[in-house]
């Protein structure tokens, strides 16, 4: 009989290890992609990696109805995971729309001034960062998320992602409505820039409030651009970013998730 890991012709048969090898690499990549059951726990409550451990030793965390107590478990798609009988389950990115209000910082931490994200009633709201931020004294829209190419979108400067805010000066605009329309549109030198800002877009309402639209971030900007034809900005209050508008039904220090439409506009 000949030896069953040869062929007749003498010649050594891999066909069954050829594709026993591809599927072992699938399961392990499976794996791999695979949560560890402590950072579940972690990214679907507020607990910390230490707690988590300690809840999974006392056991009382189940996977599909079983005590599990080894942290390094990998929870399979589609685990019913709970805690203390209570289903817990990995949010999704999240994408908040802010009404910030004025002495506030758009940070992670609370400095001279609160963060943003102190107003936000979400759990693990320090996983969340800021696409976009605002001075401590200016109102109005902040995009908050957690998905990083999402708020990169928005931010990177060759996005050129526009940017409207409502401007109110201390002086009327002496020069024609013309003339300053076009000034913005060439670019505004600022003091200690070597080149102009980039083509803004102004909109005159009154002789003491327009609205600007800009595609750049520099520091400061709209108040160095009004500074640099001698007014002076003393209220500034973000309108829209991008194609994403600040829902007026939203007050001062007020938030909601963004809807799917909206975070498919960027």
């Amino acid at each position: 009989m000949a030896d069953s890991g040869k062929s007749q012709s003498g010649k050594t048969n891999t066909s069954g290890g050829s594709l026993a090898l591809p599927v072992v690499f699938v399961l392990f990549y499976y794996l791999l992609l695979l949560m560890r059951l402590d950072k579940y726990l972690c990214e679907s409550t507020e607990l910390s990696r230490a707690n988590a451990k300690k809840c999974l030793h006392r056991g009382e965390v189940t996977c599909d109805g079983v005590v599990v107590t080894n942290s390094a478990f990998k929870v399979p798609a589609g685990c019913d995971v709970r805690l203390l009988g209570e289903p817990v389950m990995v949010r999704g990115l999240r994408y908040i729309m802010l009404n910030k209000p004025q002495n506030t910082l758009c940070s992670t931490v609370d400095e001279v001034y609160p963060s943003v994200l102190s107003l936000l009633a979400v759990p693990k709201a320090c996983s969340l960062h800021i696409a976009g931020r605002l001075d401590a004294d200016t109102t109005g829209l902040v995009l908050i998320t957690d998905d990083g190419q999402w708020s990169h979108r928005l931010t990177s400067p060759a996005k050129a992602c526009a940017k409207r805010y409502r401007v109110q000066l201390a002086d009327p605009l002496g020069a024609s409505s013309t003339e300053l329309v076009a000034q913005f549109a060439r670019g505004i030198a600022l003091k200690g820039e070597a080149s102009l800002t980039r083509p803004a877009v102004l909109d005159i309402v009154t002789p003491t409030e327009v609205l600007l639209t800009i595609t750049e971030g520099k520091y400061h900007q709209v108040k160095r651009m009004f500074a640099a034809i001698g007014n002076k900005v003393v209220g500034l209050h973000r309108e829209q970013v991008g194609e994403i508008a600040l829902d007026p039904a939203l007050g001062a220090g007020q938030w909601r998730y963004l809807t799917q439409d909206e975070v498919g506009l960027v």
